[in-house]
């Protein structure tokens, strides 16, 4: 990759990394709720999920600039290939580098959280990884990008909600044990959901922000199919569906009053929720990407650390 260093870091898209995060962190917590907290495991985890989140921003980049997504119709902040400071071979060589690193980092996870503990399994966690790394490409890039089909939405909510908390709790809580005789706590599907519904919010909002511009590149994103006004309700849904999701775990679990901490981040969905039913005017729905990543990731150190206390 060329530099400038600058504009790599923008293309990288620093501010959706703490999104990225959450599912992780949120695994984490679930664990160490059992007394099943593996740093390492946690740590590289981690690595990974920042390093497919900057492929996933480097081909969506690449994708809505060859697709037409990336015009001067497009309400939100210029893109590297859009603008022309990064030529697409670059971006593609920077998509290549990220696919590798992102191979390394989850391989070198699995062979740390699972070693010999069986090689289906093993096999399994490969295969889920090697699909992050497709997902994260083939959104908006490659010949037919599911983005483009509105199956953006889908992706999401099932790699950083399911695959994101429920794998990061499976290879810390089964690492030491013959993984084959256990099976995952269903419970833990409540927070992977209410993760994956926040996750899937943020990417409405974005795809609010961009219904004009996608509808002229022919990409058919949900709220494109639904229409300002019901993807604007489809965004309530998210939110309520995820805190209900919430509530739900710790209905199930409850063992101490600390675990309604996260009832804290009411309001701020409440706010990401009112603000996006209320701005019609595009540029405006831009800040409430950044407020709608942040109150997640406040939402999971709350949920979190009331599973801990």
């Amino acid at each position: 990759m060329n530099f400038p260093a600058k504009a790599w870091v923008s293309a990288f898209r620093p501010r959706t990394l703490p999104l990225a995060l959450a599912s992780i962190m949120a695994g984490g917590f679930l664990a160490a709720s059992q007394g099943q907290f593996r740093p390492a495991v946690v740590a590289l985890a981690a690595l990974t999920t920042i390093l497919l989140q900057i492929l996933s921003n480097l081909a969506n980049d690449y994708g809505d600039s060859q697709n037409g997504a990336d015009s001067v119709h497009r309400e939100g902040p210029l893109r590297a290939v859009q603008s022309g400071v990064i030529s697409p071979r670059q971006m593609k060589k920077g998509m290549g580098l990220f696919g590798a690193l992102s191979l390394g980092s989850g391989l070198l996870l699995l062979w740390v959280a699972l070693g010999a503990a069986g090689a289906w399994v093993f096999l399994a966690f490969l295969a889920l990884g090697l699909s992050a790394i497709w997902a994260a490409v083939n959104y908006t890039a490659g010949a037919k990008p599911y983005g483009y089909a509105g199956l953006g939405d889908l992706s999401v909510f099932v790699f950083f909600g399911l695959v994101g908390v429920g794998g990061t709790y499976f290879l810390q809580a089964y690492s030491q044990v013959p993984v084959w005789t256990q099976a995952l706590p269903w419970p833990v599907l409540l927070p992977a959901v209410a993760l994956g519904c926040f996750a899937t919010a943020v990417l409405n909002v974005n795809n609010i922000r961009d219904i004009r511009s996608d509808q002229l590149a022919g990409k058919i994103t949900i709220p494109v199919r639904l229409g300002p006004v019901r993807a604007r309700r489809y965004h309530w849904l998210l939110l309520a569906l995820g805190f209900g999701a919430a509530v739900l775990y710790v209905a199930f679990t409850y063992h101490s009053p600390w675990q309604w901490l996260f009832l804290l981040s009411a309001p701020l969905l409440l706010r990401n929720a009112r603000a996006v039913w209320q701005r019609q005017d595009s540029r405006q729905l831009d800040p409430l990407l950044k407020q709608m990543a942040l109150t997640t990731l406040v939402f999971t150190l709350l949920f979190g650390l009331g599973q801990v206390l």
